[in-house]
């Protein structure tokens, strides 16, 4: 009885050093004597508590970046048009070349309407970044809806353009 009882203690101890040295390769500031006494464990049980019982190291939480900011409180609309742009030239070109022919004509057609042009260089002229025409997923999956061969004849949008000269592109709502 005595020589049981004196291997499971050598066992507890044992668990308990093991358990200590991987407690500070994880880096955590427990040591062996706060880890409450189980004699009744064995080695296969411990390393599954290690598991468990190790915290993830709060760097992970830390080097998370800061939640999102919406982006409608940073832009300032300037102004907000509603056209309806005709796509019915998309049907000239041949079935497998549609879909893509009204995405070009519809930023085509925005860009023009909208003034989106940038400015040559010319004399003594700085050149300005050139401005950038955003199409929301909503507009994309309107024109791609059908697939490659079927493009809609028209389809009608808001454009707004922000302080900066940016242009975004949004499905209108349906009245």
């Amino acid at each position: 009885m005595k020589e049981e009882s004196e291997e499971k203690e050598q066992k507890t101890k044992e668990e308990q050093t093991e358990l200590a040295e991987t407690v500070e390769e994880a880096g955590i500031e427990e040591t062996a004597e706060e880890m409450p006494e189980k004699e009744e464990k064995t080695t296969e049980e411990a390393v599954e508590a290690e598991g468990e019982e190790a915290p993830a190291p709060v760097e992970e939480e830390e080097a998370k970046p800061p939640p999102r900011e919406e982006k409608a409180e940073e832009e300032e609309i300037v102004e907000e048009r509603i056209y309806t742009i005709p796509l019915g030239k998309a049907w000239i070109r041949p079935p497998n070349k549609r879909a893509p022919r009204a995405m070009k004509m519809i930023r085509s057609f925005i860009t023009r309407h909208m003034k989106l042009e940038t400015r040559r260089e010319g004399e003594g002229e700085e050149v300005e970044e050139p401005k950038r025409l955003v199409i929301s997923n909503e507009v994309n999956e309107k024109v791609w809806r059908r697939g490659i061969e079927k493009p809609p004849r028209k389809i009608r949008v808001r454009a707004a353009k922000d302080k900066e000269g940016n242009v975004t592109l949004y499905l209108a709502e349906q009245d």
